[in-house]
């Protein structure tokens, strides 16, 4: 039996959470871009679960952009699908399944852009969420009178100015946009995208006044790890234990953030927000971008090294054991998080990474250290380094434990470069893949096998790091001292020894 409508009163699974008949019949309030896991597994799932408590009352129409897959499974299964939401909030396990029912239809830009003009016109409309990627948002030569346009911002743009047209510009008419894509000030780049592409398209002036003074283009952060469709063998347990077919069926992790840039407008209209905690509508979302950056993206990278080196697989394995756990702790908590270049209120700090810990702690998200490690150079000078200079504005003492990060980080890039191009780095008796486009500087690096050598020419190469490492009051020194214990002991003997301390 296939999820569908028609099926839903045949499904009879204890504590599955189901949708009422009368939300089918909800206008469609929202036009999304984009058919990915994390849309459904994050702003539909906030939208459905407000339709469910008779709050926003409304229903998403997707948009499908590319050309890639197909949306038979939505139009098959009435665009249901099952949210597996498992994981572990303070420190007690959940496991819920929730059959959304956010999203009304699937519209293929390549074959239904009438549909999707036609949603324009429609005066229940008054959202625009979208996820393209990050190179969605690129301004593209485009012609928003092709049938559909080439790029997101031009479809966008030719979805407004239909409903322009359609609503003779009334200030009513306008929308609030919402991007997600995973670039710093999205919103705001997707507005100065569109209102370019108004002028290469020669749209009146009258238009460009209304898109200004009438739209809200909304900066935004998303954070949520949804992997996506469970693995076959759990699809295959789950179809038996559920008694239906869901082919369209997500997990993700229990936290889930949308921060959202507006004002008491942008609330208002953006109404599902009053359900859940996890969406915040703020005039500033600075604070939410630095603790995610800070918190969970820094101390990742900094712990991933010492995990990896350890004989660590995945961050679950790593937080089971207890001097990992003791580093990892005492290094969010008593390093990062006062170094936050940031005003950041401890509590606000100590709630978050309080979060964090138990996101890492999640046995249903195998979340993989050397898939942590890609890019690591570039995700130590972003995360990192904004910590580590902030640290010593504050005072001089060497921060150890992020100094060991940046030990373990030096001995995972300890490589060699193959005949097929590929870097390979060398521990616990086996070889790995180093992904990083600055892998040739630490190959070189290491060919000298003196330490002291090694960590001087990574550390004061400005290359890397647009700055001298080594003029930091002891850092250096601190950084060579653990790279020697790991050379000689391995880096579970400093873990063995954070339980000591």
């Amino acid at each position: 039996m296939i999820l569908s409508r028609y099926n839903l009163n045949k499904i009879n699974v204890e504590g599955l959470v189901m949708p009422d008949e009368k939300i089918f019949d909800l206008p469609e309030k929202v036009l999304q871009f984009g058919t990915g896991v994390l849309l459904r597994g994050l702003p539909n799932y906030y939208i459905d679960k407000a339709n469910r408590e008779g709050v926003f009352n409304g229903r998403v129409v997707v948009v499908k952009s590319t050309d890639t897959g197909s949306a038979t499974d939505f139009d098959r299964q009435d665009s249901l699908y099952t949210l597996h939401i498992k994981g572990i909030d303070e420190g007690k396990h959940v496991d819920e399944q929730i059959i959304c029912s956010a999203i009304s239809r699937v519209l293929s830009a390549g074959t239904d852009w009438d549909a999707i003009l036609k949603v324009a016109q429609s005066p229940d409309l008054q959202i625009v969420i979208s996820n393209t990627t990050e190179v969605g948002i690129q301004l593209v030569q485009d012609d928003i009178r092709k049938h559909p346009p080439v790029s997101f911002p031009g479809k966008l743009l030719a979805v407004l100015y239909e409903r322009y047209q359609a609503f003779n510009g009334s200030a009513d008419s306008g929308l609030v946009i919402v991007p997600s894509e995973l670039i710093v000030d999205n919103g705001k780049k997707l507005e100065s995208i569109v209102l370019e592409l108004a002028h290469l398209n020669k749209l009146e002036p009258a238009f460009m006044d209304w898109l200004e003074e009438h739209n809200y283009f909304c900066n935004s952060l998303v954070d949520r790890i949804v992997p996506g469709k469970p693995g076959a063998d759990q699809a295959a347990q789950l179809q038996s234990e559920c008694g239906y077919q869901d082919d369209l069926r997500i997990v993700s992790e229990v936290y889930s953030l949308w921060a959202i840039e507006g004002d008491e407008h942008v609330k208002n209209v953006l109404s599902f927000a009053q359900v859940d905690k996890g969406v915040v509508i703020v005039p500033d979302i600075e604070i939410f971008r630095e603790l995610k950056l800070r918190l969970l993206n820094g101390t990742h990278t900094l712990s991933c090294a010492v995990a990896f080196l350890s004989g660590f697989r995945t961050v679950k394995q790593a937080m089971d054991d207890a001097g990992f756990k003791h580093f990892i702790e005492h290094l969010m908590l008593k390093e990062i998080a006062p170094a936050i270049p940031y005003d950041v209120d401890h509590e606000a700090a100590t709630e978050f990474s309080a979060k964090v810990l138990d996101r890492f702690r999640n046995p249903a998200i195998e979340h993989q250290w050397i898939s942590i490690s890609a890019q690591y150079s570039s995700k130590i000078k972003m995360r990192v380094l904004p910590l580590l200079l902030n640290h010593y504005k504050m005072c001089d003492l060497v921060p150890v434990h992020i100094a060991t990060g940046f030990a373990a980080f030096i001995r995972f890039m300890k490589c060699t470069k193959a005949d097929n191009g590929q870097y390979i780095g060398h521990a616990n008796g086996a070889d790995y893949v180093i992904t990083d486009s600055q892998a040739d500087i630490f190959a070189q690096a290491w060919q000298n096998h003196d330490l002291h050598d090694v960590t001087y020419s990574i550390l004061s190469n400005k290359t890397l790091w647009d700055t001298d490492l080594t003029q930091l009051p002891g850092f250096k020194e601190a950084v060579l001292k653990q790279l020697q214990q790991i050379e000689a002991h391995g880096a579970q003997h400093i873990l063995a020894k954070e339980t000591l301390v």
